[in-house]
């Protein structure tokens, strides 16, 4: 099949790479119909995160079941799918706590920018629409592989309550996602950090109250000035730089949380500042599972459209393109179509 592969700093391709192939009875494999670029993936892009020269890369997709493993009983060959980024049995104690992102059985997507993508655990992990969906609305569906699920996750472990302020710190994907899940859970005040202005009429049209174009110390004054000098009752930090989350600690009133779901690189935690405010940390990589039924019911609702982070749209041949516009801060997000 052709997907994408990376190869080095910067160096991103598209080209042959071998079939994906039922390795377990509870494999599935899913003819990807969109995928995207993420946020994360500009880490190993970037040369942040070590790589394997030639892996593929790419863990949001949406598409049709193609195959599945004798094991398999809930999805047949043409189900259209929403596939987790982070594949789960969501059978296990940890699942069974809300936690499928740390299923013993826990796989993950390799190849959602590609033509075919294999997921484990298939019966747990893939959740189908109710037939074909209308092409309009496949954005707002592979939002729900990743985006939106983590910026769900990050409201629901910051304690975002109905009536309560938040301040979302990262104006990338999923922290425009986070906006519109705090403004789904009834926060009155949504304050969104972000210094661009296309990324601030997203996350206003998601429901954001107030936008922060400062950072540093004049940021946290402007969020104290909003609040009335109290800070935040829940903030959601959706970035994972050490600046990202000091910011986060800074704007916290008392005995708030902060709800992370940036991939940390570099953090170092305010402990001092968390003892002395009792402010509390809470969150991590995102159980999409756990989010995903109720989400894909207020997508197919039209409660929600998080597929507005997408654009720029590209063919998938041109994946490079992408990625370079995405590092260049030139696109939000980049969708895929094979």
């Amino acid at each position: 099949m052709l997907a994408t592969t990376i190869h080095g700093t910067r160096d991103i391709r598209f080209g042959e790479v071998a079939d994906p192939t039922l390795q377990a009875p509870t494999d599935a494999i899913v003819k990807v119909t969109a995928g995207c670029i993420c946020g994360s993936d500009l880490w190993p892009y970037r040369g942040e995160n070590p790589i394997t020269a030639g892996d593929t890369i790419g863990h949001e997709c949406v598409g049709v079941v193609e195959e599945v493993g004798s094991e398999v009983s809930s999805f047949t060959p043409g189900d259209f799918v929403v596939v987790p980024f982070d594949h789960c049995d969501n059978t296990c104690a940890h699942c069974r706590a809300g936690m499928q992102s740390a299923c013993v059985n826990l796989a993950m997507t390799s190849s959602g920018q590609g033509e075919y993508a294999r997921v484990a655990q298939a019966d747990g992990s893939l959740v189908a629409t109710h037939g074909m969906p209308d092409p309009s609305m496949v954005p707002s569906l592979l939002a729900l592989s990743d985006v939106m699920p983590t910026g769900w996750h990050a409201a629901v472990s910051a304690g975002v309550r109905e009536g309560g302020t938040v301040v979302v710190v990262g104006d990338g994907a999923v922290g425009l996602c986070g906006v519109l899940a705090a403004a789904t859970m009834g926060a009155e005040k949504v304050i969104a950090m972000s210094r661009h202005e296309p990324r601030q009429q997203i996350a206003t049209s998601f429901g954001a109250t107030h936008i922060v174009a400062e950072r540093g110390k004049e940021g946290a004054a402007a969020v104290k000035e909003i609040t009335g000098g109290v800070g935040a009752d829940a903030v959601l930090e959706c970035v994972g730089t050490d600046q990202a989350m000091g910011t986060a600690f800074a704007v916290a009133r008392p005995g708030a949380t902060v709800g992370f779901v940036g991939v940390p690189h570099g953090v170092e935690l305010p402990v001092r500042r968390m003892f002395q405010k009792n402010v509390g940390l809470a969150g991590g990589m995102a159980p999409v599972r756990r989010y995903l039924p109720e989400l894909l019911e207020l997508v197919t609702q039209g409660r929600i459209d998080p597929g507005l982070v997408f654009d720029l749209t590209l063919p998938l041949a041109q994946v490079a393109d992408g990625y370079t516009a995405m590092d260049e801060r030139r696109a939000i997000k980049v969708l895929l179509e094979p």
